[in-house]
């Protein structure tokens, strides 16, 4: 099986209307920038689109909202995103808010083929509504459903042929986790090497999750807010 593709406009081609797709990155760390451009001139509509944040108003999934591409969002964070707010208030965007940390295991259980699970997390909050609850050991829990997706879109450092991914850093965040839980996952990368070139120890995804892989280009690697020390003079005695 080939899993090579030359570019993200192949990669994507099959993603069709109401597709379920599960979108890696945190804030604007290590997202699918190269799919996500590709997801938006392809032009397909009402998307699902399982994803920490949405980006921001010129970048990332907020690209797609822009040209109102995406019917409903499972996210945890999406404070960067005036479009988005817009959006939701104005009745023409679903919103699902999962807790951060319950996102995670949601898509982990999802790769894992664990239906569901319960977490104390969201309990006697509205997270909980319509939510079975369930006692343990005098401490109440609440069921959570694993997270599937149609498509799996990830961002990594390196990769192989094979689909082997390395993340760097902080870039690694949710894209692990989604690597997993998609019918296919879909891979793109800033380096790719030949099979037998990345260290097996150092491998976060291993390439029997992945069933396309491509060298991406032109990453902007923003960053939402840049913080500088300011110069600090000492005083100095003469």
């Amino acid at each position: 099986m080939n899993k090579v593709f030359p570019d993200a406009k192949e990669a994507v081609k099959d993603i069709h209307d109401g597709a379920v797709l599960a979108l890696g990155g945190f804030g604007l760390c290590g997202i699918p920038e190269n799919c996500i451009l590709s997801i938006r001139e392809k032009g397909v509509k009402n998307l699902i689109c399982i994803s920490n944040n949405a980006g921001v108003d010129d970048f990332g999934i907020g690209l797609l909202l822009q040209t109102r591409q995406v019917k409903k969002m499972i996210s945890s964070y999406v404070g960067e995103n005036k479009l988005f707010e817009s959006l939701v208030l104005s009745g023409e965007l679903e919103i699902e808010l999962t807790p951060q940390g319950t996102l995670a295991e949601k898509l982990r259980a999802g790769g894992a083929g664990i239906p569901a699970f319960f977490t104390p997390t969201g309990v006697g909050t509205v997270i909980a509504d319509g939510k079975e609850v369930r006692e343990f050991d005098g401490k109440k829990y609440i069921l959570e459903k694993a997270l599937k997706a149609d498509f799996s879109i990830v961002k990594a450092w390196r990769g192989d042929p094979m689909g082997n991914l390395i993340y760097r850093k902080t870039a690694r965040n949710f894209n692990p986790m989604i690597a997993t839980c998609g019918k296919i996952t879909i891979a793109e990368v800033e380096e790719l090497l030949p099979v037998g070139s990345l260290d097996p120890d150092k491998v976060h995804t291993p390439g029997i999750y992945v069933q396309r892989i491509f060298q991406g280009r032109n990453y902007e690697k923003r960053i939402e807010r840049r913080t500088v020390l300011k110069e600090v003079k000492h005083a100095t005695n003469t």
